[in-house]
């Protein structure tokens, strides 16, 4: 059966190196962005080229009502959601000391990183249950993408921080919940990733990285996180629900 995969923030970074792996598989994507389609629309047709279909369901994630729009969207174009990625994530606009940081920048993380994938995580697993959606047992999975920050402290981010760290709890919850319904929950863990999120920094890290930061010493990628999430997908890991997937290099390795 081929599988139907929501990716959130799936039109560009590690999101869209997702959903390229994805793609070359042949499985059913839509992916979620707020942007206009008119933005994204070479980057549904490239990833059309693999011969798998893809939809684009726009939409906020922190809003209530465009979850539900983008759970429609995605039922209505695929039929049926079989595998949730929560990967749409945001970065405070402006890092700042923890000492000064803003109810107005805590509150826009938080709700896009732990708020908008805990009530869309709910859903989908409500679904998931209701539609029975594999008569031979086989549920679908959810897979967090969260970060080497969920337990790296960055003291002028430090709401994102705390976002990825609380995506890593509600990892282990939803596993726990829904095991009975054979619906495993992963978090993937990606440390320093080559994206537009990282691209302001990426010099800093490079320089870090050539001085021995990580373990392989490069970059990562988002086709690295990709190929962990594709695998996950299917099936590769049946008896490790609730667990963390580190895609870092060897970058949180103790060392002396």
């Amino acid at each position: 059966m081929t599988k139907n995969v929501l990716i959130t923030g799936g039109s560009r970074g590690i999101g869209l190196g997702i959903a390229m792996e994805l793609a070359k598989k042949g499985y059913g994507i839509a992916i979620n962005g707020r942007r206009d389609l008119s933005a994204v629309t070479k980057t549904i047709e490239a990833l059309k080229s693999w011969g798998s279909k893809v939809v684009y369901c726009q939409g906020d994630i922190s809003k209530p009502e465009d979850r539900d729009t983008m759970v429609a969207d995605t039922v209505s174009a695929l039929g049926r959601i079989d595998v949730l990625v929560n990967n749409a994530g945001v970065g405070p606009e402006k890092r700042m000391d923890i000492l000064q940081t803003t109810p107005e920048s805590y509150s826009r993380v938080m709700d896009t990183n732990l708020m908008g994938p805990f009530f869309l995580t709910q859903k989908i697993a409500s679904l998931m249950i209701d539609n029975a959606i594999d008569k031979e047992g086989t549920k679908g999975c959810i897979i967090n993408i969260s970060s080497v920050s969920a337990t790296m402290a960055s003291i002028t981010r430090g709401e994102y921080c705390i976002s990825k760290a609380g995506l890593s709890m509600m990892t282990k919850l939803f596993a726990v919940r829904l095991g009975e319904h054979n619906i495993p929950v992963f978090e993937v863990r990606p440390g320093i990733i080559e994206t537009d999120m990282t691209a302001g920094v990426l010099s800093k890290y490079q320089e870090l990285i050539d001085k021995g930061l990580t373990v392989q010493a490069r970059l990562g990628q988002p086709e690295d996180v990709g190929t962990a999430v594709a695998a996950l997908v299917e099936g590769k890991f049946p008896y490790a629900t609730g667990q963390v997937i580190m895609i870092d290099g060897g970058l949180t390795i103790p060392r002396l």
